[in-house]
């Protein structure tokens, strides 16, 4: 080795050297805290009021008990405009009562999760107006904190559908706030604050989060649609009858026992929980049933909840997002909600949701129906439209069918009125809107109706 060569080498070895005593000198940093492991959830439920977990609570026994899964609630809503069997505790107080009684018969469970996002309770047939009277942004904001802070694998909601028997529009405001937790929670630039690590975790005054980006694995839908010929095939089913191999007794007795601390809502009377329990144990006995909305893991449409799943995360995955459908010359469709889930799901992903049954109502004898109908004018002219309605025997119309005027690439909100006939009448019937322009018809949407013995006054309102 020459003399330049040494000179080389000795510079490097006292680099080296000098590097290594360096960080020999260096402190050990503090080991970076992990997520919070007392809230992370297997599974995360989505609903409205307290009592709304009580359709799928015998499936949530199996889940806690004998699969030892981890589960968390959400209520979109504290019931504070619902009734009070009980006494005259109302509005705020029933509020304030109604979340005891939630946390109560969770916790009968072994469910201690519990939070509520804030949603004001609202008597309404439309998700659109739940949403506006929750302030949607701000409830959502809330959903994805909780997704992220419980980590969870599977959403469990209600069906974002209306459906006859599934028309409360808490119910689906809910379901729309979860598949949109859903598909942003793991989006790190979705509601920033929450995903941005505080100046120091240890002091006070710290206005960033903290938590982490989180992508849920699956999502599952349920009902209390009156019909359910169209749900075989969708999704899981688990028997209510079968024997808890850690109870001992079947799970639907778990699931009445659960709703029986609601006793606000289930007419307990003197009796107090064990009335509810004996009112209402034959209701559980039926099978809970769930619709697959969407796996990022695989797994087959009817396989367990958990299929697929392993342990860890998954990558964000994002929603397909809304893209407009073009339009040509003059056409009729059903507004509302119904327009809204029509584009509601292609943007989540959700395309399956619109085969499931066809657009419908349920009316009792003598009850009004309002539809919407959007009327939509693609042309470069302005058109005059007739809107007709063909409708059962025994039907009457109050509002709807006249021309309207509408100017070029534009459309026309209408509100079409009817009233059912009071006598018995078949199972489905079906009403059929046409449009027509110059006496010809152009386009036509057909809305089925349903024979509801009693209930409250159907509307469906834009």
């Amino acid at each position: 080795m020459n003399r330049m060569g040494t000179r080389i080498w000795l510079l490097l070895f006292c680099f080296f050297l000098f590097a290594n005593l360096s960080f020999a000198q260096l402190p050990e940093a503090p080991a970076s805290p992990g997520p919070d492991a007392r809230y992370k959830a297997d599974i995360l439920v989505i609903v409205a009021h307290p009592d709304d977990e009580s359709l799928i609570a015998s499936y949530l026994a199996r889940a806690v008990f004998d699969q030892h899964k981890r589960v968390a609630v959400l209520f979109g809503t504290c019931g504070n405009s619902g009734g009070n069997t009980v006494g005259y505790e109302q509005a705020d107080s029933l509020c304030a009562v109604r979340k005891i009684e939630a946390r109560r018969a969770l916790a009968s469970l072994g469910i201690m999760n519990v939070w509520f996002l804030g949603g004001q309770d609202t008597a309404s047939q439309s998700p659109l107006i739940s949403l506006e009277t929750w302030n949607h942004g701000a409830v959502l904001g809330r959903a994805v904190r909780y997704v992220r802070l419980t980590e969870p694998d599977v959403i469990l909601t209600w069906l974002p559908d209306y459906a006859d028997g599934e028309n409360h529009g808490d119910h689906q405001a809910a379901s729309i706030i979860a598949n949109e937790a859903f598909d942003l929670a793991g989006n790190p630039v979705v509601f920033p604050e929450q995903v941005t690590t505080p100046y120091d975790y240890k002091l006070i005054g710290n206005l960033t989060e903290g938590l982490r980006p989180w992508q849920p694995k699956k999502i599952y839908f349920f009902t209390n649609a009156r019909h359910h010929d169209w749900i075989e095939g969708q999704g899981p089913v688990y028997p209510s009858t079968t024997i808890s191999p850690s109870r001992h007794v079947p799970y639907y007795e778990l699931g009445a026992e659960e709703l029986s601390y609601h006793q606000t809502q289930e007419n307990a009377g003197p009796e107090g929980r064990e009335a509810v329990y004996k009112s209402m144990v034959d209701r559980f006995k039926g099978p809970v049933r769930f619709i697959l909305g969407k796996s990022l893991v695989g797994g087959s449409r009817t396989g367990d909840i958990f299929e697929g799943i392993t342990e860890g995360p998954v990558p964000y995955h994002p929603a397909s997002g809304y893209k407009p459908q073009p339009h040509e010359g003059v056409s009729i469709q059903l507004g509302g909600p119904y327009a809204f889930y029509r584009r509601f799901w292609q943007a989540h992903g959700l395309d399956h949701l619109a085969s499931l049954y066809p657009p419908e109502a349920g009316v009792g004898p003598g009850m009004t129906v309002s539809v919407p109908i959007i009327i939509r004018n693609d042309t470069d002219s302005p058109v005059k439209v007739s809107l007709t309605a063909a409708m059962p025997q025994g039907w009457e119309e109050t509002s709807g069918a006249a021309v309207y005027t509408v100017v070029a690439h534009d459309f026309y909100p209408v509100q079409a009125n009817f009233i059912a006939p009071s006598g018995s009448r078949p199972e489905w019937q079906e009403i059929r809107f046409s449009a027509g322009v110059n006496n010809k018809t152009v386009s036509s949407v057909t809305l089925r109706v349903s024979n509801v013995p009693s209930g409250p006054r159907a509307t469906l309102r834009k």
